[in-house]
């Protein structure tokens, strides 16, 4: 097996690779007991002529083949949501180009399963924008993915947390909105620990009155809701609430700590996925679904568990960089010929955080082509200053 120097606990010390890459095989959603979504990123284009911090410049082919190497795998493609840098780096602009070119494509396969991120991101917070301000930016948007023929992923709204001044705010913007939609939707609760902007998202701090506020609004409108996917990175939470929504309306898992037994459930229920993790680890996520759908859930745990000390370390704090981990995953295992990221954000993470993922990305046998990967660690390394 392959050795490598990587700079791990303060010193450089050799590490010998072990993992054997699981096979990567074209499965169908159908073959799947849970809905999954992958939260895709968006790959970046190195030779553009432009400034990174300011404008984001996008290989358009690399970035939709990557979804079609998802929807391979029987994945559905959450698109235009945060792992795709929305709101850091990707602008309402380029996400709405990205959601109409994904639906496009998505339309040419027949089968491919996709949903897309509607928010408020053009709008900048401040005194001048009220309630009725934010309803009209979720209403462009929505309008935009509807009449592109895609269903929604209501996303939470920055400019709603600065603005609403009591839970009955986040009352009135949500009916609205559900009230209108065409499809049932997906209403997305995005945590502060992803984004600090979201904090005291549906009116109150605490977690569990908040919680308190959002089913009380999904029960006033469950016929206009799919699911929810909530991202608080605690499993007692996903399942209080899993156990307390109405009937008929799911549960989509955006706990990329403890995804693998929110997926599998227990006696009272399951979760469904949609995690930016998948993106990272989809040959895993296929397999370990197909595991399960087959009744083989030794083989599930198998698959799946060894990819969460992975998912942990990218989405370590401060999580809301864990696409740098994401989009680095991408480029060790060849799916992009470079390590560069919408709005320069490769930096956000250390060389030492780096190689600590490609150590775990090893154990859980996500590295597709080890010695590419390690010829491509090699490289980040010298950049650095350290002969692997």
């Amino acid at each position: 097996m392959a050795v490598i120097n990587l700079p791990l606990d303060g010193k450089i010390v050799p590490y010998t690779l072990t993992g054997s890459p699981i096979e990567l095989r074209k499965r169908r959603a159908e073959e799947f007991p849970r809905i999954a979504f992958a939260a895709a990123h968006v790959v970046a284009d190195p030779l553009a002529d432009n400034d990174p911090w300011l404008a984001p410049a996008i290989d358009w082919d690399r970035t939709l083949a990557f979804r079609h190497r998802l929807w391979d795998l029987g994945l559905g493609v959450a698109e235009a949501m945060d792992t795709a840098q929305r709101g850091m780096g990707l602008g309402w602009p380029e996400a709405r180009e990205l959601i109409r070119r994904a639906l496009s494509e998505s339309a040419s396969r027949g089968d491919a399963l996709i949903a897309c991120g509607a928010g408020t991101d053009h709008l900048v917070p401040g005194p001048d924008v009220t309630i009725d301000t934010i309803i009209r930016a979720y209403e462009e948007q929505i309008e935009t993915i509807e009449a592109a023929g895609g269903s929604i992923i209501l996303m939470a709204s920055r400019a709603l947390a600065a603005t609403a001044r009591s839970p009955d705010d986040y009352a009135r913007v949500y009916d609205r909105i559900l009230r209108q939609v065409k499809q049932p939707v997906i209403i997305h609760w995005l945590g502060e620990m992803f984004d600090p902007a979201l904090e005291g998202y549906w009116g109150d701090v605490d977690h569990l009155k908040a919680m308190s506020v959002c089913l009380q609004v999904i029960g006033a409108n469950a016929s206009k809701v799919d699911g929810i996917k909530i991202s608080l990175l605690s499993k007692e939470k996903e399942i209080a609430m899993r156990r307390q929504l109405p009937k008929g309306v799911r549960m989509y898992t955006g706990d990329d700590f403890n995804y693998a037994e929110l997926i599998a459930g227990d006696e009272l229920g399951h979760s469904d996925a949609l995690l930016g993790i998948f993106d990272a680890i989809a040959p895993a996520a296929s397999a370990a679904l197909e595991a399960l759908g087959r009744d083989r859930n030794g083989e599930f745990f198998e698959l799946l568990e060894p990819t969460v000390p992975l998912s942990r370390h990218i989405f370590k704090a401060p999580t809301r960089f864990y696409k740098t981990g994401v989009v680095f995953l991408a480029y060790l295992n060849g799916l992009q010929d470079h390590f560069t990221m919408v709005g320069g954000q490769q930096s956000a993470r250390s060389l030492s955080h780096l190689a600590e993922l490609f150590r775990l990305a090893d154990r859980a046998r996500v590295l597709a082509d080890p010695d590419q990967a390690v010829r491509r660690m090699r490289d980040v390394l010298a950049v650095h200053g350290v002969a692997g």
